[in-house]
């Protein structure tokens, strides 16, 4: 196997835009031919746009972008600067009297970080889109991992700043990579080793605490959960899936989530996985699902590893370098 930039990844563009002082921002993954994809939500709190394209029986087979982005529901108003930018360069869905983008959206909740009242909004989904003709897309504090943290369970006081991340490896022609934008609610973990890379802080706020066991604590039953967490993600390969074997390949790539965050998938997430194709190699589905596992969880790591100190959050490379 050999590793490389998911930049690499033929037939697409991705690009980001953030405003770092309210500490927000959006990525997005441009197909202008169009891509399959499917899309697995396994969060009991997703914000999420144009999702019922993605099963296997909507009529649409293609769609032309993905956005993952910041600001909570408040932030799917910039998928509407996606749709700007293909529409002004005649992309999308021919309806006959023109052509309407398909563009699919996930938002993580990142309002408690900088300023609640500034979101991604058309403007920013619009610059970002400017932004991957340009491929400007970093792993860290940018774009969807702007305001992304992780470990809250007692709150900001301690919790640690994460952000995006990527990673992806190729196989003779085949190519299998992730996007994740890391705001879980537990810890993260190095996948390969088992061992906890950020999270839940102790009281020093310099040791890390167990958000697992501070759960099983207690078993009281507690009501109107706030949700303000979720993990979002793209699966990106240049294998040919039509969206019923892609949703199949975002749910085998869950399995990264659930080896690099604990506790995962709870009410107050609201996890997803899209998984697109963008090319036609002929490869197997279960090969590639299981490729989709490890490239997801260690894109989850590499969120952690890259994020920097932000808005008063401590990031894993300065308390642990």
């Amino acid at each position: 196997m050999k590793e490389l930039s998911i930049k690499e990844i033929e037939n697409i563009k991705i690009g980001s835009a953030e405003n770092k002082e309210a500490g927000t921002g959006c990525t997005v993954v441009l197909c202008e031919k169009g891509m399959a994809a499917g899309l697995d939500v396994r969060g009991g709190g997703p914000a999420s746009r144009e999702s019922e394209l993605l099963k296997p029986m909507a009529t649409a087979q293609a769609i032309h972008a993905v956005l993952l982005s910041g600001g909570s529901a408040f932030g799917l108003d910039a998928a509407g600067g996606v749709m700007q930018y293909l529409e002004e360069r005649n992309i999308g869905f021919d309806v006959g009297i023109t052509k309407v983008p398909l563009v699919c959206e996930s938002c993580l909740f990142d309002l408690s970080v900088g300023s609640c009242r500034i979101r991604p909004d058309k403007a920013m989904g619009y610059a970002a889109c400017e932004g991957a003709q340009k491929q400007n897309y970093r792993d860290g504090n940018y774009g969807a991992g702007t305001g992304a943290t992780v470990g809250k369970m007692r709150g900001r006081d301690f919790c640690m700043k994460a952000g995006i991340g990527s990673y992806a490896l190729q196989i003779g022609d085949l190519k299998v990579g992730a996007l994740a934008a890391v705001n879980a609610a537990g810890d993260i973990y190095d996948w390969k080793t088992g061992k906890k890379a950020a999270g839940l802080l102790n009281a020093d706020k310099k040791t890390l605490a167990d958000t697992e066991e501070a759960v099983f604590r207690s078993y009281e039953v507690v009501e109107n959960k706030f949700v303000k967490n979720t993990t979002i993600g793209a699966v990106i390969t240049n294998a040919r899936f039509d969206k019923t074997r892609l949703c199949k390949i975002a749910g085998m790539a869950h399995d990264g989530y659930a080896r690099a965050v604990r506790p995962v998938h709870t009410s107050s997430d609201g996890d997803s996985i899209y998984a697109l194709s963008v090319g036609m190699i002929e490869a197997d589905l279960d090969m590639v699902g299981t490729l989709a596992a490890q490239v997801m969880a260690e894109a989850i790591l590499r969120a952690v590893w890259s994020a920097e100190s932000a808005y008063g959050i401590p990031a894993a490379r300065d308390l642990f370098p």
